[in-house]
């Protein structure tokens, strides 16, 4: 199983190797030049307080912590590694490209893996249709926060709930197709996507409840879990493979038997500085199926509302609303083991000047369990505030300051000797240079 995955994953970069001399003849191709690698490197000096990061094996909030007692004693500083990314965008055509994209990050012990690996193919038309797509291993196109190469924050260090959650839990091997048009002077997106290897996504959602941080799901690296109940403790390890099939009780039940779907709706109105996304997401999995590690199918799906409206004098408005749910395990009189009920929303505000730019986020979120083995003890909620300026000293560096505050409520932290009631902040600067 391993072996099929990671050879549908890596596929997209040995197309590129393979096929480069066959499209050499179209005059587009650009293999290996300066042109087609990219290095991005992230390091910071972080401060936080409050209970330990989640990294730690712990309900954490944010990337950082404290002294893991959930203790406000102060702010200590200290300088970090966070991220390098090197990204290889090979050409074969003016239509057909690659994208590669290796990470090494900072999870208290360095990580490295497969970011991304996937074939994008855009070709050349006349008209207002539009069409393009692309295969391989990628995150779906969800986040209004992301961009770039390395698909990095663009105007904080810290994404939202929902952002977060979406790099580190979910992330397909798979096929997407796009296709937009013009409706009158409307413009009208459709986004459509097949895929596998995500089948626990939502575990680390279920068992931590949502967190704020930049730590990205890479192939086949697991996630830390927290402190489980004494049940779920017989059924689950304390982590989480987010790009992984599940194979279990049928010789047959391989990469790809029964994929998973995502489908995204956009509008950009004509008299309007408007976009509006609306977008569905099942990955289809068994909730009883499971590996011999113990891993577990999650049968997870969300619907997820976007929008980003340009306000006048450089000021943008972006905001996403996620409403989803998520089961795993055996019934039991007609109730699965794990039954849990996730949503949150932010609004952020961007303003632009001339040196920079100031942003402002505020958000909500909460989950409710209605399991026989995952309770009420697991339910949360909380609310968030971040402000983060950006300022760009060349092309090549850009500095970033930023505050989190967070607050949180969840009883399961009662297995670590905590308080349920949490409060924490953190503070970041960082410096991001690109090559």
């Amino acid at each position: 199983m391993w072996v099929r995955c990671a050879t549908l994953a890596l596929s997209a970069s040995l197309l590129v190797l393979g096929s480069g001399r066959a499209f050499a003849e179209d005059g587009g191709a650009d293999i290996f030049s300066p042109d087609t690698v990219e290095l991005f490197v992230d390091a910071r000096v972080r401060a936080a307080d409050g209970e330990a990061s989640w990294l730690d094996d712990g309900f954490g909030k944010l990337r950082y912590g404290g002294d893991g007692a959930g203790n406000r004693s102060g702010l200590d500083a200290s300088p970090e590694f966070a991220e390098t990314s090197l990204v290889w965008k090979p050409r074969l055509s003016w239509a057909l490209s690659g994208t590669v994209v290796g990470t090494v990050q900072n999870k208290g012990t360095l990580e490295a893996g497969l970011s991304e690996a996937y074939v994008s193919f855009k070709p050349l038309t006349e008209g207002e249709t539009k069409f393009s797509a692309r295969a391989g291993l990628m995150w779906p196109t969800i986040s209004l926060e992301h961009g770039g190469g390395d698909w990095s924050v663009t105007e904080t260090i810290t994404p939202s709930a929902i952002n977060s959650w979406i790099g580190e839990e979910v992330k397909v091997v798979g096929l997407e197709a796009k296709v937009s048009t013009a409706i009158g002077a409307n413009r009208l997106e459709l986004t459509g996507g097949l895929f596998d290897a995500n089948d626990t996504s939502a575990t680390l959602l279920s068992f931590r409840g949502w967190a704020l941080h930049d730590v990205k799901a890479v192939a086949f690296k697991s996630q830390p879990l927290p402190p489980l109940n004494a049940f779920i403790t017989t059924v689950q390890p304390r982590f989480t493979t987010p790009v992984l099939t599940v194979a279990a009780h049928e010789p047959d039940n391989r990469f790809g038997r029964k994929p998973g779907y995502y489908a995204k709706l956009a509008l950009e109105p004509a008299d309007l500085p408007l976009r509006i996304e609306l977008f569905r997401y099942d990955n289809r999995a068994d909730p009883d199926d499971y590996l011999m590690s113990m891993e577990w199918g999650w049968r997870t799906r969300f619907y997820n509302l976007g929008v980003v409206a340009d306000l006048g004098s450089n000021t943008q408005f972006r905001a996403q609303g996620m409403t989803g749910r998520s089961e795993m395990g055996l019934s039991e009189g007609g109730t699965i083991w794990v039954d849990s009920h996730f949503r949150s929303a932010f609004g952020l505000v961007t303003q632009r000047f001339n040196w920079g730019s100031i942003t402002g986020r505020a958000e909500l979120f909460d989950t409710r369990n209605q399991g026989s083995q995952l309770k009420s003890d697991d339910d949360e909620t909380g609310w968030a505030m971040t402000l983060a300026a950006k300022k760009a000293f060349n092309h090549f560096a850009t500095g970033l300051v930023e505050v989190v505050h967070v607050e949180s409520e969840r009883d399961a932290r009662t297995r670590a000797g905590l308080n349920p009631q949490q409060s924490q902040t953190q503070v970041q600067a960082a410096l991001r240079l690109h090559w």
